[in-house]
């Protein structure tokens, strides 16, 4: 997660050390010609001012989610911590970040470059501040020591974000968080160029695999953590996307996140802003192409999606398959739950590997309800190209 700014930090209390400005902008309507109404209608407003599940991301703050990512990996140790070996083993490790390709449909990519030298940073390893009250100015003296000494051996203008990835040795860098840059201060530059994104790996690396790469990078395009600062780490969205459980066991994108980084298009968006009825087919969203999510707004912020998933790919591992059914709160923090996927059978012990929420996946037959809103969702038809669903409010 990304650190914050000292000019922010009376928002800090309320969403952990997240916070930041989102002013609104205007989503773009696409209609498919089936459709009744313009997916638009289902785009709800960002309200927390910062990552959230809105589709108004501010892009003074965060890069836009679509096309190539220029990205240049630094490998630092330190006085205390001296790196011994290859720099070969860390850029083998988070090179299949770049299968991102892949879950975004073609539309986003990373290009990940590699400075292949361990650049020495001016002061040990534990003086650094790296604990879960990391500071936005610790962290950015972090990576500000790690530009100026690798600037003499890249050339940084050619690149949109870095990776700064410690040596084994330096346990005191523990854990994985991303910077965003403040366009209120001066920053870090390097050869003429604001360094506005990076990803400061820690050890955790080795526990998460390359998919904490896609969970940080994530959050340089707007998206917020969907784990739990308090109480049960998993409790809201389970393992059914990498802004959750990274190593979960199906941490595909979900469909309404890929929507909001325009992964999916409007015209794969099927929407029921109001009152109403709607069948829609659903394609499974490790899969290219098809309409791949349904919308059923109920208020100024909430709506519940349906999509449909399916044991390929990224969520080869899968626990359960069929339509994923969640809610969205726009105006939910990070960390408190902004998706809350909803499980139609709790499995007081499940399979070793998944948790309840893991088996959350609606086969036919299943139907939700939720009388405040008056919204319906059933699950009509699953076969080899996805599944059906009805829609319903009303």
């Amino acid at each position: 997660m990304p650190a914050l700014p000292t000019r922010l930090r009376p928002l800090a209390a309320a969403f952990a050390l997240l916070a930041g400005l989102a002013p609104p902008t205007t989503a773009a309507a696409t209609t498919h010609p089936d459709s009744p109404y313009p997916a638009a209608g289902c785009a709800l407003p960002g309200k927390t001012g910062w990552t959230d599940e809105g589709h108004h991301t501010d892009r003074t703050r965060f890069q836009r989610a679509r096309g190539t990512h220029r990205v240049l990996t630094l490998f630092v140790d330190f006085p205390d911590a001296r790196a011994t070996g290859s720099t070969d083993a860390y850029a083998a490790h988070l090179a299949p970040a770049a299968g991102m390709s892949r879950a975004s449909y073609g539309r986003s990519r990373l290009t990940i470059r590699s400075l292949h030298r361990w650049i020495r940073m001016p002061a040990d390893s534990t003086s650094y501040g790296f604990t879960r009250g990391l500071t936005f100015e610790a962290h950015e003296k972090y990576l500000r020591d790690a530009v100026t000494a690798a600037d003499p051996y890249a050339d940084l203008s050619r690149y949109d974000m870095v990776y700064v990835v410690p040596t084994k040795a330096a346990a005191a860098i523990s854990f994985s968080p991303t910077y965003l840059y403040d366009p209120a201060t001066s920053g870090v530059t390097a050869d003429g160029r604001r360094i506005k994104w990076a990803v400061t790996f820690g050890q955790d690396m080795w526990r998460w695999g390359h998919k904490v790469a896609a969970h940080e990078t994530g959050h340089t395009f707007g998206l917020p953590d969907l784990y739990s600062f308090t109480g049960a780490t998993h409790q809201y969205a389970g393992g059914w996307d990498v802004m959750g459980n990274i190593a979960g066991p199906a941490p595909h994108y979900l469909g309404w996140h890929s929507w909001k980084l325009g992964w999916i298009r409007d015209d794969q968006v099927a929407c029921l802003p109001r009152t109403g009825r709607r069948t829609v087919r659903l394609s499974p969203v490790e899969r290219p192409g098809g309409t791949k999510i349904a919308v059923l707004r109920t208020g100024e912020t909430t709506a519940y999606v349906a999509e449909s998933r399916r044991a390929e790919d990224t969520d080869q591992n899968a626990c359960s398959t069929g339509v994923l059914l969640y809610k969205v709160d726009s105006a939910t923090l990070t960390g408190e739950g902004p998706v809350r996927v909803i499980n139609p059978r709790p499995a007081p012990t499940p399979p070793t590997g998944c948790t309840p929420l893991d088996l959350a996946a609606r086969t036919p037959g299943q139907t939700f309800t939720d009388p405040a809103t008056g919204a319906r969702i059933e699950v009509l038809a699953s076969g080899p190209t996805g599944d059906t669903v009805r829609l319903g409010k009303g």
